[in-house]
């Protein structure tokens, strides 16, 4: 299976019993810094983790500088640009969900676990959604070629 790789902020997205915990890719927790995507995230059940990005969309295409600005280790730096910009979270994975096994979702193949994805951010809708993905390649290097002007880094 391919998906898209956009030139986002990596953060796993964490739905406790009292909320959200946003987590950049060091473990430090930036929460603060992407709360249009933490608010949003309380529709997910209790016990879900995700995997992703955090992307800003800016004129059509991904704008790295922002999604950089956002994530500053100053949260006072990081609110003026979430003014201006608001985020979309790219879900590569589900590590976890109350519903299909809770963290042992995380040892089952990604197949099983896209689909769990899938199903779980349809309910929910922007701007939390999963990555595009396909087991066509045909229909990767179509993606590989029309998105990378628009900040897509690549197919994995």
């Amino acid at each position: 299976m391919n998906a898209n790789k956009a030139n986002g902020h990596r953060m796993i997205l964490r739905r406790t019993e009292d909320g959200v915990i946003c987590y950049s890719r060091t473990g430090r927790t930036v929460t603060s810094h992407w709360m249009d995507l933490a608010v949003p995230a309380m529709a997910l059940p209790p016990g879900t983790v995700l995997d992703g990005e955090a992307v800003i969309w800016n004129g059509g295409t991904v704008d790295f500088g922002a999604v950089q600005a956002r994530a500053a280790p100053s949260l006072d730096r990081a609110r003026a640009p979430a003014a201006r910009l608001s985020a979309t979270y790219a879900a590569f994975d589900v590590l976890a969900h109350p519903d299909h096994g809770g963290d042992a979702l995380a040892a089952r193949p990604y197949t099983e676990r896209r689909i769990v994805l899938v199903d779980v951010l349809a309910a929910i809708g922007p701007p939390l959604q999963p990555v595009l993905a396909t087991v066509d390649r045909d229909t990767a290097l179509q993606w590989y070629e029309t998105l990378q002007p628009q900040g897509i880094e690549g197919i994995l």
